[in-house]
């Protein structure tokens, strides 16, 4: 499958980088899908159509974010929502009159798909402690990157790991995130698992020896 913009933003802009994202998920056929960092909601599109191609209407897709600005940690990376294409500010702003990056626009951008989604607003630091992991089988983190919120959400999805699925984290190398490698680094080191750097160093994934 080819990675689709649905006109709208994602961290998986640079060529390639998307189809090769799909074609990481695909090998694993998940059945049970958990984002973090669900921005735009572009990828929980893209995943949601690879998932219908695998499994037809047997697949779950559940995807965390804040959808909102949120600068209550000042360590954290903020997302960049504004456009610098003038055709999409002026989409947004005047013909759908809709923030792309609210909760609203994503269930719209995913309601094709209503059925199998849940999107869930809020503080990943808060939420994942409260999802049942047990029968989660994927994971794509890519939500905050300061080293603690990244150091807790890789140990809430430790049981994902322990069960035999995949972790796969975005921005491993980021030169203005340093958190990120630290904390995937020690958390792979300490549980004894296998993390493989792929993609040019964009990504992590961390799976059972």
């Amino acid at each position: 499958m080819k990675y689709k913009k649905y006109f709208r933003k994602t961290s998986l802009k640079q060529k390639g980088v998307g189809d090769f994202f799909l074609n990481e998920v695909a090998i694993k056929k998940p059945k049970i899908f958990l984002e973090v960092g669900v921005f735009h909601g572009v990828t929980a599109r893209n995943i949601c159509e690879l998932l219908k191609n695998l499994h037809g209407n047997d697949f779950k897709y559940v995807g965390l974010d804040l959808f909102e600005e949120n600068l209550e940690n000042k360590n954290e990376v903020i997302p960049n929502t504004k456009f610098s294409n003038p055709l999409k500010n002026i989409y947004f702003n005047y013909i759908k009159k809709q923030n792309p990056y609210s909760l609203e626009a994503v269930e719209e951008l995913l309601k094709k798909f209503k059925n199998n989604v849940s999107l869930i607003k809020g503080n990943s630091n808060k939420i994942l402690k409260k999802i049942d992991m047990s029968k989660v089988d994927y994971v794509f983190l890519d939500g905050g990157h300061d080293y603690q919120t990244v150091k807790n959400d890789l140990d809430c999805c430790k049981e994902v790991i322990i069960n035999g699925g995949t972790v796969l984290c975005d921005d491993y190398d980021l030169s203005y995130a340093p958190g990120v490698k630290k904390a995937i680094d020690e958390f792979s080191s300490i549980n004894g698992l296998k993390c493989s750097i792929i993609c040019n160093d964009r990504f992590a994934r961390i799976q059972k020896n």
